[in-house]
């Protein structure tokens, strides 16, 4: 049997964090809890964590600030982060998006959802075998196994998120997928995410893929239908 998947909490609530580590730890996922967002960052920093879940109200620099730090950081940007925080409004949950969260989920929360919504997250991580394989289209070249992405020889670090919807995209190199396809592609378990989050991360995708993302050479928009990943010149 392979390693209990490792899962850091940033949070202030102690009553959530004896609620969340008991259950966690009976569904075979091993949590480390912090009250504040430095000392979570230091905790990425030393510790091998497969997955974040972040608080958006904390003590000191708040959640967007950490998830922004971890997000701009080479060796911790490709960690999958869940955000947590009571505020329901849509604008909180498209800055956590533009900022690169994963995930996003309200409180008060079930916590066989966010168990849901955290073992839908670490699934995009995965990559079978089937998937061993690379794809290059102009100066864009995707590893399906390594989980990596350059751009004209240069290596960009993509969230899972951003990866996923990529891989999604070159699978079907050549065609028009429309945003429900591609949400389906890498939707949460219960289906939260909403259609316009998709237009968050092709907004953020192409700002790290393209050299103009104005006038995008890979990821092209088909008005009134969704999106298209550019084919390969050799492509049957």
């Amino acid at each position: 049997m392979g390693r209990r998947p490792a899962v850091l909490l940033v949070d202030d609530d102690a009553k959530l964090w004896s609620l969340v580590a008991e259950y966690l730890g009976r569904h075979e996922l091993d949590l480390t809890v912090v009250g504040d967002g430095e000392r979570g960052l230091a905790a990425l920093k030393r510790g091998t964590f497969d997955l974040l879940l972040l608080d958006v109200m904390l003590p000191g620099i708040d959640g967007f600030e950490v998830c922004r730090r971890v997000r701009a950081n080479p060796e911790l940007a490709a960690i999958p982060v869940i955000m947590l925080t009571a505020r329901g409004e849509d604008i909180d949950r498209i800055v956590g998006l533009e900022l690169g969260a994963d995930d996003y989920l309200p409180k008060p929360f079930n916590p066989r959802e966010l168990l849901a919504r955290i073992r839908s997250v670490l699934r995009r991580g995965g990559v079978p075998a089937e998937s061993r394989a690379r794809f290059r289209t102009g100066g864009l070249q995707i590893d399906f196994g390594a989980r990596e992405v350059t751009v004209d020889g240069r290596r960009v670090m993509l969230t899972h998120y951003e990866f996923e919807l990529l891989a999604a995209l070159a699978r079907a190199a050549g065609r028009v997928l429309s945003r429900e396809q591609l949400l389906d592609a890498v939707r949460s378990a219960d289906g939260a995410a909403f259609d316009r989050s998709i237009d968050v991360h092709v907004s953020r995708l192409r700002s790290k893929i393209e050299r103009n993302p104005r006038a995008p050479r890979y990821v092209k928009t088909i008005r009134g239908t969704g999106y298209s990943l550019v084919r390969p010149e050799r492509d049957a």
